[in-house]
């Protein structure tokens, strides 16, 4: 009964939010919990209806039972704030921001965040709600800055599973590599030696320093990961950064070795040259990318100290501006 929608698809825990009957609200809810993730018309949530309506002491019961649903989205992909800024829902505002963690950056199918919605109207009807937002927007942005982190967290089993097969694949080649080893003695080789080493023995020594890397640098990331360190510090991620590069690079390179040494002679020449092509472009765009973030790491740690050694044009503009505005 309490699943049964009507023309509008809307249950009867929709109905008790829309006319705001908090009591009907607590019960029905408390019999039938999944009748308050069912969506109506437009995709409409139980918490979008309360904004919508205007029905804040039923938004206030519901909060805190359907923590995960603040953030989400309508089919124009509005959260309940889209709403509530654009509607100009003060108090409900005021709520979310100070017991939700709502998510002040949220695009709708338009591009716009709730501030750009609130950019769009009169100013004179914005100031209000704008006092009440930009706190939390400024803490917002803060939050971003941690996001290599919550990224690390995220994929830290993944990393942690592609070491470790790197890791494989690097002491296999190393115990076998391309070409076999010798199955017998003989005057010049022993059972067991690589045959590459004495077919292509300059390729071989750089075949054995490349897996090495690639195999050291994967167990050194693994041990990064166990370990425990502190990657809210942008050194370390950094540290981190440059093993996991060093690691694939290096496996890349091991492999491109090994396609020389058993491809034949006739084919041998031309596959070198597309292979070195190759990591010669993977090198660069690596090495691009590696200085980039190092630089980015030592302009923070500049400007930790008070060293500003860079600034976006935006801003030196907009403090040139201000300095003529104070002389003035």
């Amino acid at each position: 009964m309490c699943m049964s929608p009507d023309s509008q698809g809307r249950n009867p825990l929709h109905l008790a939010a829309i006319k705001g009957h908090v009591l009907v609200l607590e019960e029905v809810f408390r019999e039938a919990p999944f009748a308050a993730r069912e969506k109506v018309d437009g995709g409409l949530s139980l918490l979008h209806l309360c904004v919508k309506y205007s029905q804040f002491e039923a938004l206030k019961i519901l909060v805190p039972m359907l923590n995960e649903f603040p953030n989400s989205k309508d089919d124009d992909g509005d959260t309940i704030l889209h709403m509530a800024v654009r509607d100009k829902r003060i108090e409900i505002i005021q709520y979310l921001v100070e017991n939700t963690n709502i998510d002040m950056n949220s695009k709708n199918s338009k591009g716009q965040t709730p501030l750009s919605i609130l950019d769009q109207a009169p100013p004179d009807t914005t100031s209000e709600i704008r006092k009440i937002l930009t706190p939390k927007l400024h803490n917002s942005n803060i939050n971003t800055q941690t996001k290599p982190v919550k990224w690390l967290t995220k994929k830290r089993d993944a990393i942690m599973v592609v070491a470790i097969l790197i890791a494989t694949m690097a002491f296999q080649a190393g115990v076998s590599p391309a070409g076999g080893v010798w199955q017998d003695d003989s005057d010049a080789h022993r059972a067991g030696e690589a045959v590459m080493a004495y077919n292509h023995p300059k390729a071989y020594k750089s075949f054995i320093r490349s897996n090495t890397i690639a195999f050291v640098s994967s167990l050194s990331t693994i041990l990064l990961l166990i370990s425990g360190l502190p990657f809210k510090r942008r050194l370390f991620m950094w540290i981190l950064m440059v093993i996991m590069w060093l690691t694939v690079t290096s496996i890349a390179v091991t492999y491109a070795i090994s396609i020389v040494a058993v491809t034949p002679k006739k084919d041998r020449k031309s596959l070198s040259h597309v292979i070195e092509i190759g990591l010669t472009v993977w090198c660069s765009v690596m090495g691009i990318l590696l200085g980039g973030n190092t630089l980015r790491l030592i302009d923070r740690w500049l400007k930790n100290r008070g060293v500003t050694v860079w600034r976006p044009q935006r801003f030196r503009n907009s403090v040139h501006e201000k300095n003529s505005q104070e002389s003035v």
